[in-house]
């Protein structure tokens, strides 16, 4: 068993806060340690600071560079840890597991952000490409889970967040131009049964759900909110904008935080209405 991991019986939820100010509101996550996959840019790096900014310590798992999320959580006054590393890989999520809990604790937070798009039709795609995207979006899920919950249930208490998207509902667009078809549609639709799947294994000690993205100004959209039609795309969403990072990062707080105690198994929608079930 590695380090600073304690066994206890408690159910699920940090400690409850404080009144509703906003000094208060800063100390919702004091000496919680988190592990955000997919950290480095984008949705990740908004989760990972927005975390930060409310007491977190964050750990960032990410193929590519993340100097600039663990600068911007070390200003805001925490901790930070970057690995590189391939989230697909199970023994990387065992060995990475084991050496945040020795440097910054026990880990008490796991954000599964880490995905990448698919844009290829079933016609067009090969099969490694399949086997690359369910291997990034959905197994690297169950990799981090299977790393992190038993840790969790030791000491009493943990948050999972999984990061889907909208097309696990719709099944992806259907145009030239669409970002993500079926092969992405199916992965994300996977971590919907994930989710209501280990929150009904994990419970009581962890929480564990989703959130679905809409269309996020991300490079992973840039076609998109970019694009020729980006205009009437943006006026084609109820709220008359694309997403933001933050508006992620709001969400996950909040499903992290003593506020949503009492919720578990459960996906949000984050996307301005343009899909509404």
């Amino acid at each position: 068993m590695a380090k600073g991991v304690k066994k206890e019986v408690k159910r699920a939820g940090l400690p409850r806060a404080r009144g509703g100010g906003s000094q208060d509101a800063q100390l919702l996550l004091q000496n919680r340690v988190a592990v955000v996959t997919g950290g480095a840019r984008g949705i990740g790096r908004a989760i990972a600071e927005e975390l930060a900014r409310h007491g977190a310590d964050v750990a960032v798992v990410d193929m590519g560079d993340a100097t600039a999320t663990v600068k911007a959580v070390g200003e805001l006054g925490r901790k930070a840890l970057a690995f590189k590393a391939d989230v697909t890989s199970f023994g990387d999520a065992q060995a990475i597991t084991a050496e945040v809990i020795d440097r910054l604790g026990a880990i008490d937070i796991l954000v599964n952000n880490a995905g990448v798009s698919q844009p290829k039709s079933i016609l067009d795609l090969t099969e490694a490409e399949w086997d690359r995207t369910v291997a990034v979006n959905l197994k690297s899920s169950f990799n981090w889970c299977k790393a992190v919950a038993p840790g969790m249930l030791q000491h009493g208490r943990g948050r999972i967040v999984v990061i889907s998207s909208m097309s696990a509902k719709h099944g992806g667009g259907s145009g030239a131009g669409a970002v993500s078809k079926a092969c992405y549609a199916a992965t994300k639709a996977g971590l919907l049964g994930l989710t209501r799947g280990l929150a009904k294994e994990l419970a009581p000690a962890v929480t564990v759900n989703a959130i679905c993205p809409g269309i996020i100004d991300t490079a992973m959209s840039a076609s998109l909110v970019s694009g020729r039609s980006a205009s009437s795309l943006s006026e084609s969403i109820p709220l008359r904008r694309f997403g933001r990072p933050e508006d992620i990062a709001h969400a996950a707080l909040f499903l992290v935080s003593p506020w949503a105690d009492y919720v578990t198994g459960e996906v949000i929608d984050v996307n301005g209405g343009i899909y509404i079930d």
